[in-house]
């Protein structure tokens, strides 16, 4: 079977993603899922609704595997299966209702109140007027509605009072707007009830409660016995899973027969974790249901499930049966759906190969095909194209590339080509598969064009609002210099080029006869103008983009210079030959929420101002104050694995080499499928029209047969009988 297997990959210890999943935990399910026979395909969903179904589509999987937790609203958990459910996938667990309600606690509450299921009392509330906590038996414990993983619960969670009830909301709601729970706090202890469908046992896939025992030291001067959110993802390891539960039997058996009503109540599909609290008195209380549950290793549903002689594998055998079940999936084929289209696509894939060795000695750099990429690299991108099941056809950007086009079948062409001379030279091959209708990665020439020209692309970026350094083109080092040069020291690099060719240590002048010297040899070695620049002397950043339209920004690598003599440092050509000791790729770059999110502003707000699509690097500097400068944007990056700066990037982002290439190639698969779609439709337009001639062609004669004299002439009234008259 095709399987997806959709996540959020967890990057740092933030709140924000503390429902993630570590790559750890994604590296055991594809492991396990892969160990089952399947075929398996990895999708890290944040970012973009449109990149993931892009890449979905593409990939047509036979079963959706997922544990997306989405990034944002009271929604998020629904989201993904819901996208799903639109696009005709089958996926595991429950479906968007089902995940929208039980997100919302007090909405589980509330419906699970009138079936009977006991619950701790509660009041649930938007704005702190709202509060009548008097009508509550303390203490009372105050939890975020819309969140899991115990975010927001802590000793201080717990109020004793009335005014210190008031008090912990409303700083409760400066956090988390969308409303928190007020619930009586039961003194007792947290268990679990965990489920699994598939599992064929007497309470119908509800297994055994299972409780956690908790290192003494970790716990040492607590007032409140809980699970919160610090023990749940900071000291994790003081934690372990008791399965089962040391309970009474008939309080095991209460708390299964309650669990299976609450799964039917709520349509809980697949897998699921219902949460209770077991007061001391042995009276169990719901708390909340987790329809989209942890399977990171040491969960609970793993413990309570070995029980059942079901193990990892098992697992996630059990939940992938479960959903194959409810979808009729036979033999990895969905019963009573059409075959989506699948199967190899004829991939071309234009390059331009690196014969000449660059080479960075001073006095003689030598960099003509540094923009070029080596046999080693095009061999990667070819495998990587390959293990997605396409057929790769290698077309060389020479001068015959044209004519070899116009005589090869294709589908798609995932273009790397630089191109020969000129600011358009990347341009070329685009321009040439638009004029052929054949779809392609990256792009458009108009953009290629664009983002080659480093003073064209900042005066774009410049309107759409993103500081660029001030800037000014020379042609012959002769110019006068802007007046709003205040100061040196200036930067000059060819305004044409990539792979900071040109861009060496001298490059940053700090004089105005250097900075002449240096204009001159740039435009008589790159035959172009110069492009010179004030020196923004702070942190630098590098950003990655995927997609269309809005597209995933991935998280920054920044370019960090460890020369500390060196005054004005830059990412110089000498660099990307020869980074080892000179320079660190931290990627992530450790970055404060703020400014990480004003770097994804400018990144993204600096892709779409250029027009980009589908992949694009985009280069920042940071001055002393805190503002962010685009330096330049690469459409057309460097793919070398585990050198080049987006493959870095992509590292950091949890992405292996062959997801980015398969990341680059889904919109234009996408973009395939559209064409092909619309020419089918063309098709039928044509053979609609054509019938409908041949069907006005048949009736015409015998009409002019019944409007004719009978004389066999066939000539009708209107036009013969003036004939006639003439004639007599």
């Amino acid at each position: 079977m095709r399987i997806a297997l959709t996540y959020n990959l967890k990057l740092s210890d933030s709140e924000e993603e503390a429902e993630f999943d570590s790559q750890e935990t994604v590296n055991t399910l594809a492991a396990a899922i892969e160990r089952l026979g399947h075929r398996l395909e990895r999708f890290e969903v944040s970012g973009p609704a449109s990149r993931t179904v892009a890449r979905l589509e593409a990939y047509s999987p036979d079963l959706i595997f997922n544990i997306a937790e989405g990034r944002r609203g009271r929604f998020r958990e629904a989201f993904y299966p819901a996208l799903f459910e639109e696009l005709g996938f089958a996926y595991t667990g429950s479906d968007a209702y089902a995940l929208a309600i039980t997100l919302d606690k007090q909405l589980t509450k509330l419906v699970l109140s009138k079936h009977g299921i006991r619950t701790p009392g509660w009041q649930f509330v938007e704005h702190l007027n709202e509060l009548k906590v008097e009508e509550l038996r303390f203490p009372v414990i105050i939890k975020p509605n819309f969140e899991g993983s115990s975010k927001g619960i802590t000793q201080d969670s717990v109020a004793e009072t009335v005014e210190e009830a008031r008090t912990k909301v409303a700083h409760a709601l400066s956090r988390y707007p969308n409303g928190v729970l007020v619930e009586e706090f039961i003194r007792g202890t947290d268990i679990t009830v965990p489920y699994l469908a598939a599992v064929q046992n007497d309470h119908d896939g509800v297994l055994s409660p299972v409780s956690y025992d908790i290192d003494p030291a970790a716990i040492a001067g607590r007032k409140y016995d809980i699970y919160d959110y610090e023990l749940k993802t900071k000291r994790e390891s003081a934690v372990k899973v008791r399965a089962p539960a040391r309970l009474p039997v008939k309080i095991v058996e209460e708390l299964r027969t309650v669990s299976k009503k609450i799964i039917a109540v709520l349509d809980c599909r697949d897998l699921g974790r219902i949460d209770f609290r077991l007061s001391d008195a042995g009276v169990p209380y719901f708390l909340e249901l987790n329809a989209l549950p942890s399977l990171e290793q040491g969960a609970g549903i793993y413990a309570s499930a070995a029980l059942e002689g079901v193990h990892l594998d098992g697992v996630v055998n059990a939940i992938i049966q479960s959903a194959g079940r409810r979808y009729k999936i036979k033999d990895g084929r969905r019963q009573g759906k059409p075959a989506r289209k699948t199967g190899p696509l004829r991939v071309g894939f234009t390059y331009n190969v690196k014969r000449v060795k660059p080479t960075a000695e001073p006095g003689a750099t030598e960099d003509s095909e540094a923009e070029y990429d080596s046999p080693t690299t095009l061999q990667a991108i070819r495998e990587a194209i390959a293990s997605w099941g396409h057929e790769v056809v290698d077309l060389e950007a020479t001068a015959e590339l044209p004519s070899v086009l116009a005589s090869t079948p294709l589908d798609i062409v995932f273009n790397i080509a630089e191109g020969f001379k000129g600011r358009n030279r990347e341009s070329q091959v685009p321009a040439m598969l638009e004029l052929l209708d054949i779809p392609y990665t990256g792009s458009d020439p108009a953009t290629l064009s664009i983002a080659l020209d480093k003073a064209l692309a900042k005066k774009i970026v410049r309107q759409a609002g993103i500081h660029t350094p001030i800037f000014q083109l020379m042609h012959t080092g002769k110019e006068r210099l802007n007046k709003e040069f205040t100061s040196f020291p200036l930067i000059v690099k060819p305004v044409a080029e990539g792979s900071s060719k040109g861009v060496v240590s001298k490059s940053v002048c700090g004089n105005e006869a250097e900075l002449r010297e240096v204009v001159k040899e740039i435009v008589t070695k790159y035959q172009q103008p110069a492009l010179i620049e004030e020196y923004i002397g702070g942190r630098e950043f590098t950003v990655g983009l995927l997609g269309e339209r809005r597209p995933r920004v991935l998280p920054p690598m920044e370019i960090v210079f460890l020369d500390k003599a060196e005054k004005n440092p830059i990412y110089s050509f000498q660099h990307k030959l020869d980074w080892n000791d000179r320079i660190r790729y931290d990627a992530p770059a450790k970055l404060e929420p703020a400014l990480l999110e004003k770097l994804r502003t400018a990144a993204r707000g600096s892709f779409m101002a250029l027009g980009c699509r589908d992949v694009a690097r985009i280069d920042f500097r940071m001055d002393d104050k805190g503002r962010l400068y685009f330096i330049e944007c690469n459409p057309l990056p460097g793919l070398t694995p585990g050198w080049s700066d987006l493959v870095l990037i992509a590292q950091g982002a949890g992405m292996d080499y062959r997801g980015l290439i398969g990341e680059i190639m889904a919109p234009a698969i996408r973009r395939y499928k559209e064409r092909e779609a619309r020419r089918a439709a063309d098709e039928s337009a044509l053979m609609k029209l054509a019938l409908e001639k041949a069907a006005q062609e048949k009736a015409s004669p015998s009409e002019d047969k019944s409007t004719g004299n009978g004389s066999g002439g066939g000539g009708s009234s209107s036009e013969a009988a003036p004939r006639m008259e003439m004639k007599a």
